[in-house]
Parts: C-alpha cells; structure tokens; sequence
C-alpha cells in the first residue's frame, strides 16, 4: 500500500479509501444490495490487511447501521490512532423540524450521534455531505471549527458541491479564522469528469486532497454494457446519475475493456488507474462488496497508464449534466 498526505495536512492516509456505504441492515435505506455485519466485517478486515488506513462513512448510511458496523469492526481489528476515520452529516435522520441540514443544532446533535454509533471520542474528518441552501455557510463553518476545538474532530472537509460554493467556505472560514476545509469528496470517473473544469483546478491551487467516489461508476466501468448486477437493477441513484449518458458512456467503457485486455488486467484495474494518475486525486474512495473489489483496487496501484492509452480513455467524453452538486 501507498500513502500519502491528506491535501495540505500531516496527516497519512493510504492512497485507496474504502467506502462504507455498502454495509448496513438493508431494510434501513434506499439500497438493498448492502452487505450485512458478518460480509462487512470480511471487507473491512481485507482492508486493513491490504494497508488500508482510510475508511469513509456517513451517519445517513443505512440510518446510522453502517457507522455502527464500522465502529465495532475496527475497534476489534485495528489500532484507533493507525486509522483516519472519517463520516458525514447533513441529509435527513429524522422526520420534522431540525432533522436534516447544516445548521448548528444539526451539525453539534449529528457529530455526538455518529461518535456515539462508531464507539470513538473522536473522528479524524469530519465532512458535509451537501450544500446546505438554507442555512448561512457562517453558521456552518463556525459550527464546525467548534466541532474541532471540542476534540471531535481532527479534520473537517466537503462534498459534491459547486467549486465558487466550496470557494466561498473557505473564504469565509479564513476570513473569522475558523478551520478550513481539507479535503473535497467529489463525484468523478471516465464516464463523469465534469469536475475538471472548475473544482479540480481549484484544490490544486488550494492544496485540497480530492478523494473522489463512485470511482467505477457504480460498476459500469468493470463489465460488458449489457451485463447486470443485482445493484445496477435496484440502485435508484446509480440510475439518475448514468442513464441519461448511458449512449456515450458505452464508448468509454469499451475502451477501457480494450485495454484491460491488451494488458491482461480486469476492467476495473485500468479505470482505477486513470484516477489514479489524474491530478490532484489523492485517494479514490472504493466500495467493495467482493474481494476481489479490493484485490483489484490494491492491484491498479502498480498500474501506469500511458499517455496514448489516457488519451484513448479521454476521448470519448462528452459533456455531462452536473450531477451531484444540486
């Protein structure tokens, strides 16, 4: 495994994140395909054998249950200060008022919740899921820099936003001396690159770590375009973010299978590759359900591309809608 710094930090993270959306109760959320305790436990201990140190959840992941099992697995595997444990907050956890966003109320109720579900006093990131349109980024980025003084944070960073509002949170969190942002968690694969344009550039110049999800596009990039998976049938958001493109993309995943094979490497390896060597990505953010998931992620590390096979990769793309940062 390869580390690196957390954006503008001394903080060592490994170069691959594993996403904890995929463990949960199914029966509490959106998404039925998640793995329970007994298969999640099996992932999260590869992990941690393969050198990952960077796990990434988030307390509306199966009603707070992905957090609980990551909480217990890594307590029971791993040492507390060798991990970088990280969570989100602003979609909704409960019905009513106060229940969902970015206020104050919200952000100082959800981080004890969340500390509460993983068995920890403290997360390493601590990051919003959203923009927040109703509620001023003064109130939220005080909230937050409060959240770290009180010692449950060590980090905060941001998600799946428009680069001038990820601009303006940090403008406003230097103009009162609050912290700033570290890192951006951001929607960004070969068949979704529209974070090239604004958002990329950006956390270059501001030494932000980019540590992007859906790195295979929810698996589109690992198989023949016709081939389904019991995910691709039922996963609603996959659905919004890849069908309107479905035509286009098809193009790019075929390549990506061209070269797969001339290299003699599964798909998955060559996709992860390309994200591998985009700058300024520090650590694609994977979401493994099968080992050979992590197998393969672990794999695309040796992996470099060349710049004809990059160029071949890229020039399929078309523009796509933003998806993601409404």
């Amino acid at each position: 495994m390869e580390y690196v710094k957390l954006g503008n930090t001394g903080l060592d993270v490994s170069r691959l994140c594993l996403g904890c959306m995929s463990f949960g109760e199914a029966d509490r959320w959106v998404h039925p395909w998640v793995l329970d305790e007994d298969r999640s436990r099996i992932i999260i201990k590869q992990a941690l054998e393969l050198g990952v140190n960077f796990f990434d959840t988030a307390n509306v992941y199966s009603d707070g249950t992905s957090e609980e099992i990551v909480g217990r697995a890594l307590k029971d595997y791993a040492h507390r200060d060798e991990i970088v444990l990280a969570t989100k907050v602003h979609f909704r956890m409960h019905q009513g008022p106060n229940g969902a966003g970015l206020s104050r109320k919200a952000i100082m109720s959800e981080i004890d919740k969340s500390l509460q579900r993983l068995g920890t006093d403290y997360v390493d990131l601590y990051q919003i899921h959203r923009w927040d349109y109703h509620t001023p980024i003064e109130e939220t980025m005080e909230a937050l820099h409060d959240v770290v003084k009180a010692g449950k944070a060590r980090y905060i960073g941001a998600s799946a936003m428009f680069a001038w509002q990820f601009l303006k949170a940090l403008h406003v969190a230097e103009k009162h001396g609050w912290t700033r942002f570290v890192s951006m968690q951001n929607h960004l694969n070969l068949l979704y690159r529209e974070e090239e344009r604004e958002m990329l550039p950006l956390c270059k110049e501001e030494k932000i770590a980019v540590i992007p999800y859906s790195p295979l596009a929810s698996g589109r990039l690992t198989r023949d375009w016709s081939e389904t998976t019991h995910r691709s049938e039922t996963d609603q958001v996959q659905k919004s973010k890849y069908d309107a493109t479905a035509h286009t993309d098809r193009l790019i995943a075929e390549q990506v299978a061209v070269i797969a094979e001339q290299r003699g490497v599964p798909r998955a390896q060559i996709a992860l590759a390309w994200l591998l060597q985009k700058e300024p990505v520090t650590a694609p953010i994977i979401g493994a359900t099968k080992s050979s998931h992590l197998e393969d992620a672990a794999a695309a590390l040796s992996i470099t591309l060349t710049p004809e096979e990059i160029a071949s990769l890229e020039e399929p793309y078309v523009p796509h809608p933003v998806v993601g940062a409404q």
